[in-house]
């Protein structure tokens, strides 16, 4: 398999971002978000062809589970928000 682009990447760490604010739960949507950019940040490093597609294709399997991961996660979402997500009303 041929280097990924990197608009191919950019847009990868986009869906990741995109799919983490699905969470209903502030621990793992913020975990999520977390998570993703430090491994981009961790692979930037990156210069050869075979790792750089080695940690696109593993990124790629990544947001396929965290995709599924959200629809399970709406579906069994909290009824009370976290006292990260609620506003001080003072």
């Amino acid at each position: 398999m041929s280097s990924p682009s990197r608009t191919e990447i950019l847009g990868l760490f986009r869906s990741l971002l995109k799919t983490a604010r699905k969470f209903p739960d502030y621990n793992i949507r913020e975990y999520m978000k977390r998570r993703t950019i430090d491994g981009f940040r961790q692979n930037s490093k990156l210069t050869d062809a075979p790792s750089v597609s080695s940690a696109f294709l593993d990124a790629n399997s990544q947001l396929e589970v965290a995709k599924r991961q959200a629809v399970v996660y709406t579906l069994y979402a909290p009824p009370i928000k976290s006292v990260m997500e609620i506003k001080s009303t003072s």
